[in-house]
């Protein structure tokens, strides 16, 4: 099938790396032909020739647009217009017959795209992105600007559900909300479930040495004795770090030289003062930044990892690229409830333990069960990933969607 897959996301970003480079790559091995449009981040600029090496090495057609953030509103139309306007000589150019729209931006420019030539449209929803905007802070209804793009985004919504060949959700649990939408015509949808997936080629603890696991904690003033919590990733909108600092705080009390190992792209001093609220001396934190193949050895260091992301409506829809990341190591999660499928995968694959509420009382009871996480299963923990977050999965559950939609 000769696809267009259209990104708002760039590929020089973390996140084009890791969740959608490897599944185009694995497609164009099933023998579809993959023309890529994503938006690009100027800061970024120095990434693209490596990007584009990578891509070109997987005979992926890569357009790259310019992204741009300034003024509000404006900059995405004009983002907008320019993918459009690309989107339409390729689609003729290629003879394109499914346009793959990765989020509700691209799924704008895609369902134009049918009704104007004809193509198959697939919406990979990613998330409620609108509800998403609201719920955290980024867009205030009382503003009446956003108050109307929001009432626009749930609208188009409703369409891009409705016009939409195939629908893929992150989540079962965004998936059966969506299904028991009411005004949704053509219901049940065609809609498919492929949560955020992981390279276990990367994420493999077999191919990790003793020794350099030793040599890593020794560098980074760990010790066998000290129990070591990580928290992997950005700290922004969802993820509620004074809570994780909280939970630390209180196993501090247990464990008085346990570490709180942060990898995290943002600036040391940001959790620092963060953690100074809690009263967390800093010898007991580690907090750097890493690079993506840098992961695995740096999990591997760490006793348990723990995520906490505020629970709202939109994150029914919420698919953590960590957790599978780090189940595939065999690493026990601590997290709380009502976050996508979370729960749900945690359980089916005894993977750790989760919080049902972010209290004293609540981190206190896990904490002095602190000793069962270390009876949890690596393997099997490794097991629950490949069943759930699997990319030659996620690969294969996409190539069937095509498939479909080329009958």
């Amino acid at each position: 099938m000769k696809v267009l897959y259209i990104s708002y996301d760039g590929m020089t970003d973390p996140l084009g790396q890791s969740q959608v480079i490897p599944y185009l790559e694995g497609l164009v091995k099933k023998g579809h032909t993959v023309t890529l449009i994503s938006c690009e981040k100027p800061e970024r600029a120095k990434e693209q020739s490596k990007i584009q090496q990578i891509l070109s090495g997987a005979n992926i057609d890569w357009h790259p647009v310019q992204y741009t953030k300034k003024p509000p509103v404006l900059s995405t139309i004009k983002d907008i217009r320019s993918i459009y306007k690309l989107s339409v000589r390729l689609v003729k150019e290629k003879k394109i017959e499914t346009v793959h729209c990765r989020s509700y931006i691209a799924a704008l420019i895609g369902l134009q795209l049918k009704n104007n030539f004809s193509t198959k449209f697939i919406f990979d929803m990613r998330g409620f992105w609108a509800d998403e905007r609201v719920e955290g802070g980024i867009w205030n209804l009382k503003n009446p600007i956003y108050k109307i793009i929001y009432s626009y985004f749930k609208k188009k919504e409703k369409q891009f559900l409705e016009k939409a060949d195939y629908t893929v959700s992150l989540t079962e649990n965004a998936k059966q909300e969506i299904l028991s939408w009411k005004n949704i015509s053509h219901q049940p949808l065609k809609i498919d479930v492929i949560p955020c997936c992981v390279d276990m080629n990367l994420f493999d603890a077999t191919k990790i040495s003793v020794t350099a696991i030793q040599n890593k904690k020794s560098e980074l003033g760990l010790t066998d004795s000290s129990f070591v919590l990580s928290y992997v990733g950005s700290i922004g909108t969802w993820y509620l770090c004074d809570e994780m600092l909280q939970f630390f705080s209180r196993l501090l009390k247990k464990i008085p030289n346990a570490k709180f190992l942060f990898i995290t792209p943002e600036d040391k001093d940001f959790v620092i003062t963060k953690a100074r609220v809690q009263n967390i001396p800093i010898e007991n934190l580690v907090i750097l930044k890493a690079a993506r193949n840098e992961m695995p050895l740096l999990l591997k260091c760490c006793d348990a990892s723990i995520f906490f992301i505020k629970p709202s409506f939109s994150k029914k829809a919420s698919s953590p690229v960590k957790q599978g990341e780090i189940m595939s190591m065999g690493i026990p999660i601590i997290c709380n409830s009502k976050i996508g499928d979370t729960d749900l995968i945690v359980r089916e694959s005894n993977g750790g333990f989760i919080l049902s509420e972010l209290t004293d009382d609540a981190f206190d009871k896990l904490i002095s069960q602190l000793e069962k996480l270390k009876e949890l299963n690596p393997t099997e923990i490794r097991k629950g990933a490949e069943r759930f977050y699997s990319l030659e999965k996620g690969i294969h559950a996409y190539d069937s969607v095509y498939k479909k939609l080329s009958v």
